[in-house]
């Protein structure tokens, strides 16, 4: 039996990783095409990335909204829906896909800073360290809990000197729809609220994987940054 259950993790972990991994595949193709540029709009930038999404993965489907934001709306969290803009030339961009490959779901946000704004690259910088951090402390902990993790991110967005932007630090991931078969309780997330140990089975005993996201901002530069990935899966 444990054998058993150590081969469907093991392949639950290799269909995830996978997923991962075309994520990646598909943010490099981004940069390396110029979709990130001035002068157009969000929107715009989104449909971009959809197509080149389809046309390297054949990928129409993503379980949560594609998200492009620049400018002041990279203040927002991700449950708002603030108007769209034009991207400017020093404008600082993040972008939040959740694609699914062969039903198995990927989430992945970075952020993209144009021209060489010092303020916006430490930002920038700050949060891919940050999450490497947060991983860390989520490593050496094993019984930690999703609001022990949400505390640590927050003082480390204070730490280097920002401000936490969103309700929680990430979430569950796995195969679509994970929403439908976990729900939205607070113990899906790593959530201030959320006293559950992460490392804990799920209600029907299987395995919970997890994605850590930072969010760091700063109110009065109308500036944020965004940074996620797998946290659970090597």
């Amino acid at each position: 039996m444990r054998e058993v259950l150590n081969q469907s993790l093991e392949k639950r972990h290799l269909a995830l990783r996978d997923a991962e991994t075309k994520a990646e595949e598909l943010f490099r193709a981004i940069e390396e095409k110029g979709i990130l540029r001035s002068g157009i709009t969000e929107k715009q930038i989104n449909r971009e990335i959809y197509e080149l999404a389809f046309q390297m993965f054949g990928i129409k489907k993503y379980w949560h909204k594609r998200i492009v934001r620049a400018g002041r709306n990279t203040l927002y969290p991700y449950r708002e829906n603030p108007p769209d803009l034009t991207v400017s030339k020093e404008d600082i961009i993040f972008l939040d896909f959740g694609p699914i490959f062969e039903d198995w779901e990927a989430d992945f946000g970075r952020t993209y800073v144009l021209g060489k704004d010092p303020i916006k690259v430490k930002l920038r910088n700050d949060i891919a360290q940050a999450w490497e951090e947060g991983k860390a402390f989520f490593q050496s902990r094993p019984h930690i809990t999703g609001s022990e993790l949400f505390a640590f991110v927050c003082d480390l967005a204070k730490k280097y000197g920002w401000e936490y932007g969103g309700p929680h630090a990430g979430h569950l991931i796995g195969e679509f729809p994970h929403e439908q078969v976990q729900g939205e309780e607070v113990e899906n997330y790593i959530h201030p609220d959320n006293k559950v140990p992460m490392r804990e089975p799920d209600k029907n005993g299987q395995p919970r994987d997890w994605i850590l996201e930072i969010h760091f901002i700063d109110r009065e530069l109308e500036i944020g940054g965004f940074f996620e990935q797998l946290l659970t899966v090597e």
